[in-house]
């Protein structure tokens, strides 16, 4: 999901100031580091975002006169101006600490076409003509990109920017003037035209940042809503450039039809994260508890088994003890006789330890066996879960669950007294039941995540670290080119 924000770091637009307190950073649920390697790798692909911004650039028509001695007033204008044969040789970037991140294209050659119209000459003769041109260009491109706040999101200042000519070649087409009279247009032309270049050039950088920024954080965005469920990733302070990452610090607020969780006692530090891998996140355990509140409100906590899943899940359970019961719910109905449905009575608390994720859930499951016969009973649960993300699938590890059975409610026709229904309850639910509803829920995040493109994306050796109160994912990755492709087709 997040791998989506960090392209932002580069081109955001200021649109209006934020203002935080010193409570402000008391608020942070979630950072996004980006280090001087995953730079380098965006920058692999920063000469295809300014060749978007070079051929999306429209430019205005240029007219000027001058007195020219032996030729009298003569007044030219440029017009139809289109740009054409573009190629960059390279382009770097550079993190300059507390100040700027430096985008630095070299040789950009390019050609400029349109229509020359020019006349000369004196109150008795007057000569006026038009013929095509083109102007070949060698040109070096800076921009130094200013991090700061807008709308409470990333914004960056990219007005710090700059265009060195190397070559400025003007051709008129059929070429049969003398040299003279292409010099003298040359010279006219060629410094009106270079601020021209300069102005249209940068501004369409900033235009193009502007798409790729929101197109960015719509993505970003999305990928952390689910229907109603969505977080507020607003920042809490002044993104952060060092000389070997950049750092911005969200919210990470539950938002949830009319209800907004929010919390303002942020344990982090920037001394959590290191800079040897290419992309971490931290979130705050108060993230991932108010998601699993919207989960469990919006009633997305309940499953229905069918009987053969429940078959399944029971099959592997051989206790001598348990075989009564086992025989009543499995092997006296056929499959289609028996269903079961597996609820959350309250939402599911999570603290994460460096144990792992600690889950404390109540659950309720209710076990149909025909029509007067059932199985009803509550457990209280504490797990912990390890996860972890490999060949594109999320994989939870549960492990020392804590179980305890109450409010059972039979009509099975068993011998069997409450409290070794109960003892029978438990073994299901602590060696069977927690990972079969763990496998789940992986298939599900999985395919949620899909559904947001994340397997879209080459993820290198990710890690979920937990920690006392807080969560730490750091990956490698590889450019998703696939991204690129969506954003130059809506630039373009």
């Amino acid at each position: 999901m997040w791998p989506l924000i960090l392209v932002t770091i580069y081109f955001l637009r200021i649109s209006s100031a934020c203002e935080f307190t010193p409570s402000s950073t008391q608020e942070t649920g979630i950072v996004c580091r980006v280090t001087k390697p995953a730079a380098l790798v965006l920058n692999e692909k920063t000469s295809e975002v300014i060749q978007a911004a070079f051929r999306h650039a429209s430019f205005p028509n240029i007219t000027g006169e001058k007195a020219v001695s032996f030729l009298g007033k003569v007044t030219y204008g440029l017009t139809n101006i289109q740009i054409s044969n573009l190629s960059i040789e390279s382009s770097e970037v550079d993190l300059k600490e507390d100040d700027a991140v430096e985008i630095m294209i070299k040789n950009v050659s390019a050609s400029f076409k349109g229509t020359l119209n020019y006349g000369y000459g004196t109150w008795f003769v007057q000569v006026e003509h038009s013929i095509d041109f083109e102007i070949f260009s060698s040109i070096d491109l800076q921009v130094n990109t200013k991090l700061t706040c807008g709308n409470n999101r990333i914004a960056a200042d990219t007005s710090d920017c700059y265009l060195s000519f190397h070559e400025l070649i003007l051709h008129l087409h059929g070429d049969k003037q003398p040299g003279w009279f292409k010099q003298l247009f040359t010279d006219l032309i060629s410094f009106t035209l270079k601020l021209v270049l300069k102005g249209q050039i940068c501004k369409e950088i900033n235009y193009v940042a502007n798409l790729l920024a929101d197109f960015i954080q719509d993505r970003a965005e999305n990928f952390l809503s689910y229907g109603d469920i969505g977080v507020n990733i607003d920042v809490t302070d002044f993104p952060v450039i060092k000389e070997n990452y950049l750092e911005s610090h969200h919210k990470g607020f539950l938002a949830y039809k009319n209800l907004t969780v929010s919390y303002n006692d942020s344990i982090f530090s920037p001394s959590l994260l290191k800079h040897d891998r290419m992309l971490y996140f931290w979130f705050s355990e108060q993230v991932l508890d108010s998601l699993m509140l919207a989960y469990f409100l919006n009633q997305h906590l309940t499953l229905n088994l069918s009987g053969e899943e429940l078959k399944d899940i029971l099959q592997n359970d051989n206790e001598a003890s348990h075989q009564e019961i086992l025989r009543e719910i499995l092997h006296n109905h056929a499959a289609n006789e028996i269903s079961a449905k597996v609820w959350s009575l309250t939402a599911p608390g999570i603290k994460i330890t460096p144990k792992g994720t600690m889950v404390t859930s109540s659950v309720a499951v209710h076990i149909s066996i025909t029509s007067a016969s059932d199985l009803y009973f509550e457990t209280e649960t504490v797990t912990a879960v390890q996860a972890s993300y490999a060949d594109k699938k999320l994989k939870l590890h549960p492990s020392n669950p804590l179980v305890s059975i109450k409010n059972v409610r039979s009509s099975l026709t068993v011998s069997m007294n409450e409290e070794q229904i109960k003892q029978f309850l438990q073994t299901v639910v602590s060696e069977f039941g927690i990972q079969a509803i763990v496998e789940r829920l992986e298939s599900a995040l999985t395919s949620l995540m899909n559904s947001k493109s994340l397997n879209l994306f080459e993820i290198i050796n990710p890690e979920i670290i937990p920690h006392e109160g807080y969560l730490i994912v750091q990956l490698d990755f590889g450019f998703p080119h696939h991204l690129l492709v969506d954003f130059l087709k809506r630039a373009l």
